[in-house]
């Protein structure tokens, strides 16, 4: 019974084991048995294949350049996608999701595709790209999983970006230094996230200006700016209730006898300032939520001007990413405010 469970536990996990890009001549007979298979055996086409190959440019660009000299259709997408000027696409070719056409050219336009996406920091439909084929079906594992990585990370898909970068640690010898750093560098920075902290609002609002940015302002959007607003709301309440925790205002002088650094406080920051919105930049830079009520209270009843200097007090010496989360909530008041 024990074996039937670990052969079934065996074929429903993913595919895993050694990945490497092929030899180059490997690769360029692979890419010219595929574009003679499409059509393309005229001398003008095989000339245009051999300067491709014969250039100096990376393994999965000159996959790419076959796979638009062969398929009208995939070239027509990688120009679009690959314009920096056109509007970012809003949703994956059916090419690539079109399990009919050649294995070979579905998997590489994903991942030309989702390359391209990733640099534009369109990681929702970079992502959706590459879940359309497996690594083992690109010419180049280690850029497949690194852009999954790379998505995965920028879309607070904690998990699954752990997952893919072990597979690219650990699965892809061969894979460019650069990636094996970056991949590192992630890995260490999801080893801070903590659920629903102020980082967790940063990084959720940097992915609204990046949608934002996209002029992607749709309901998706808007639910992950009123999830940000609420949980700012939540961290006041939280404060405004807390009974026992200590108090980082006034320089130590705390209402009802409370002391400075207290344990049970886990908003001050490690290396406390000298005041509640002071400091050099050096610390932690974590949010007074004191502060923020305080302000926040008040917020509709302030002219423009006090308004503008309370938010450079509030956020000075802070983290730029903290600096764009508060700001954002303070515009939402201010929005509040402005339609009653």
């Amino acid at each position: 019974m024990q074996a039937k469970a670990e052969k079934k536990a065996a074929k429903d996990s993913p595919s895993f084991g050694t990945l490497r890009a092929p030899a180059p001549d490997a690769a360029r007979g692979q890419a010219e048995a595929w574009l003679k298979g499409a059509g393309k055996t005229d001398a003008a086409a095989q000339k245009e294949f051999a300067a491709v190959w014969d250039s100096d440019r990376t393994l999965l660009d000159k996959v790419a350049d076959t796979l638009a000299l062969g398929d009208a259709n995939a070239a027509r997408i990688l120009h679009e996608v690959g314009n920096p000027d056109s509007p970012a696409p809003t949703t994956v070719p059916a090419l690539v999701k079109d399990l009919k056409v050649s294995p070979y050219l579905r998997a590489n336009l994903a991942l030309a595709y989702a390359r391209a996406l990733s640099n534009r920091r369109v990681y929702e439909d970079a992502l959706e790209a590459l879940k359309a084929v497996k690594a083992e079906q690109v010419v180049d594992p280690a850029a497949y999983l690194f852009h999954r990585a790379v998505a995965e990370h920028a879309l607070m898909l904690k998990n699954e970006a752990e997952d893919t970068i072990d597979r690219l640690l650990v699965d892809v010898p061969e894979a460019p230094e650069r990636y094996r750093m970056v991949a590192a560098l992630m890995h260490f920075d999801m080893l801070t996230w903590q659920e629903k902290d102020l980082g967790w609002v940063a990084r959720k609002m940097d992915n609204i200006q990046r949608r934002l940015d996209m002029a992607r302002g749709g309901k998706k959007t808007q639910k992950m700016q009123k999830e940000v607003v609420v949980r700012l709301d939540e961290m006041i309440k939280e404060l405004e209730n807390k009974k026992n925790g200590s108090c980082n205002c006034n320089g130590g002088n705390c209402p009802n006898g409370g002391q400075q650094g207290q344990p049970g406080n886990n908003i001050q920051a490690s290396s406390p300032q000298q005041d509640s919105i002071g400091g050099n930049g050096t610390g932690k830079g974590e949010v007074d939520m004191k502060k923020v009520k305080e302000i926040a209270d008040v917020w509709g009843k302030l002219p423009e001007k006090e308004r503008a200097k309370a938010m450079v007090e509030l956020t000075r010496g802070m983290p730029a990413k903290y600096r764009d989360a508060i700001e954002a909530y303070f515009r939402e008041l201010q929005n509040k405010s402005s339609s009653k």
